[in-house]
C-alpha cells in the first residue's frame, strides 16, 4: 500500500511510537515568536532547564506588537531577546529586521520539502506549502520541541482536496479558500492534513499556495500541505543551489515526498472553480462565506491588508490594481502592512507603496498586530472592517467590531466604495 505525503515525512521522522496512534517526531524546524514563546521560556528557566536542543534548528522572531506599544509587550519581546542571545540562536529577528513569521521565515529559506515544523501558532500550517509537514503546537509541546527537538502527533489522516477547474478573473487563491471551507464546515477537516491537489493548485505560485495551506486550519485542519513540484524549487533556488545541479535535478529530488498513486485517504473532495466568484465572510467563523454579490452594500469603516495570510508581493500589487488612481472613500480608514520588510522594499521599489498613499491609505512597518485586536489597527465597538486576514471571530480586531475576510483585490474595491463590492467591475 502506498502513502500519502504526510505518511512519508512521518516515517521519515519517526522517533518513537508510545500507542499505535501516536507517534513522536523529530523535528527540523522550531519556530517561535514573542506572544507564546516567552511562557515556554520562562516555564523552562523555573524548572531548571533552560536550554535548546539546536540552536541552528530555532527560528525566532519579534511579530506581533512591534514596536512594542506598552510594558508588557516590551517585556515580552525582551525575554526573547536575552533568550536567543545567552543560546546564540542565529536566525532570530529583532525589530527592524523582523516581519510576519509565516512569510519571513519562508522568505529566509528555513522551510523545505520533507521538513517537520513546529511552532505556538495555529497558522504554521502555512509552510505545508513547500511539501513540509507544520503544525501549531500548544505550550507544552512547544517546550518540548525546543529542550529535545521532538514533538508528539496522531498517526496522520490525509485529506485529498482536488481542485480543478479555470481561475476567473478577480478570484485568487483566498476566495478558493474560503469557498472549501464553507463547505467543510470549521471542524470537517478536524485532525486531518489537507493535501491541495489538481491543476489549479499546480498552476500557482507560493504566495497562493501559501493562502491556501494558511487557512487549513480554520476548517480544523492539523495541516495543510502541497506536494513540492518547479515552484517549490524556483522559489528555494537561491538556498539549495549548491545542494543540485539544476532546478530540474532539485526537482526530482523533491518527488521522493509525493504521495503513492495508491496511497489511501480518508476522503476525496473535488471543487471546481470555474466559476466562483468572489467570496466575503459574512458572520463570526471562517465557514459563514458569501459570494460577494450577496454582500454587495455592506458599509464598511476600515479595510485591512495583510498579514501571513495576504500580506505578500503578489497581494499587495493586486490591491494596487485597483487603488491606482483613485482615492478611498472618506468614510474609510485604508490600512496596509507588507508582511516583511523586503516585501515593503520590493513595493516601493515597484511604486506600489505611493500608490496605496496617493489613495489615502496608512502604510505600516510588517506586523501581526492588528489581525488579533492588539495593536496597529483595533476597531471600536460596532465597526466593520474589510480584512485579508484569516480569522473573523467574535472581536478579533476589537470588542464589538466585525470583521469581512477577503482577498486583497475585494478589500481594495471596498476601500474605494466605502462598501462591501464586486472587485470585477474595477478590472480592465
Amino acid at each position: 500500500m502506498g502513502q500519502t505525503i504526510a505518511e512519508k515525512i512521518f516515517t521519515a521522522h519517526l522517533r518513537d511510537t508510545p500507542t499505535p496512534d501516536n507517534m513522536v517526531l523529530d523535528i527540523d524546524v522550531v519556530m517561535c515568536h514573542e506572544i507564546t514563546t516567552p511562557i515556554a521560556i520562562m516555564d523552562l528557566m523555573e524548572k531548571g532547564m533552560d536550554r535548546v536542543f539546536d540552536p541552528d534548528k530555532i527560528k525566532a522572531v519579534i511579530d506581533h506588537v512591534t514596536p512594542p506599544k506598552d510594558s508588557k509587550t516590551a517585556t515580552q519581546a525582551k525575554i526573547m531577546r536575552e533568550w536567543a542571545r545567552r543560546h546564540q540562536i542565529r536566525d532570530f529577528f529583532d525589530i527592524g529586521r523582523n516581519g510576519v513569521c509565516h512569510a519571513l521565515f519562508p522568505e529566509k529559506g528555513f522551510i523545505r520539502p520533507g521538513n517537520t515544523v513546529i511552532m505556538g501558532d495555529s497558522h504554521t500550517c502555512t509552510h505545508g506549502a513547500f511539501g513540509a509537514f507544520a503544525a501549531g503546537v500548544g505550550t507544552t509541546d512547544l517546550e518540548v520541541g525546543i529542550l529535545k527537538g521532538v514533538c508528539a502527533f496522531r498517526k496522520p489522516k490525509s485529506m485529498k482536496i482536488e481542485i480543478t477547474g479555470e481561475l476567473p478573473p478577480g478570484v485568487f487563491a483566498k476566495d478558493i479558500i474560503l469557498h472549501i471551507i464553507s463547505r467543510l464546515t470549521v471542524n470537517g477537516a478536524t485532525d486531518h492534513i489537507m493535501e491541495f491537489r489538481g491543476p489549479v493548485v499546480d498552476a500557482m505560485d507560493m504566495s497562493s499556495r501559501m493562502t491556501l495551506c494558511n487557512m487549513a486550519v480554520e476548517a480544523g485542519a492539523t495541516s495543510g500541505i502541497c506536494l513540492p513540484d518547479k515552484v517549490t524549487a524556483q522559489y528555494l533556488w537561491p538556498f539549495i543551489r549548491e545542494n543540485y545541479d539544476s532546478v530540474d535535478a532539485a526537482v526530482d529530488d523533491f518527488r521522493k515526498w509525493h504521495s503513492d498513486p495508491d496511497a489511501v485517504y480518508e476522503q476525496t473532495l473535488t471543487f471546481e472553480i470555474s466559476n466562483l466568484e468572489p467570496q466575503v465572510t459574512y458572520g463570526f467563523k471562517p465557514d459563514h462565506v458569501k459570494g460577494i454579490k450577496e454582500m454587495a452594500g455592506t458599509r464598511v469603516d476600515q479595510v485591512y491588508i495583510g498579514s501571513c495570510t495576504n500580506g505578500r508581493i503578489e497581494d499587495i500589487r493586486a490591491a494596487a490594481s485597483i487603488l491606482k488612481g483613485r482615492k478611498i472613500a472618506d468614510s474609510v480608514r485604508g490600512i496596509l502592512t507588507p508582511a516583511t520588510p523586503a516585501i515593503y522594499s520590493q513595493a516601493l521599489d515597484e511604486g506600489l507603496i505611493k500608490i496605496f498613499m496617493d489613495s489615502g491609505f496608512c502604510v505600516l512597518n510588517p506586523t501581526c498586530g492588528a489581525c488579533l485586536g492588539m495593536s496597529s489597527g483595533v476597531l471600536a465597538e460596532g465597526e466593520v472592517c474589510a480584512s485579508t486576514t484569516n480569522r473573523n471571530f467574535n472581536g478579533r480586531m476589537g470588542k464589538g467590531g466585525m470583521v469581512h475576510l477577503m482577498s486583497p483585490l475585494t478589500a481594495a474595491a471596498a476601500a474605494v466604495t466605502g462598501e462591501l463590492t464586486d472587485p470585477r467591475q474595477f478590472l480592465n
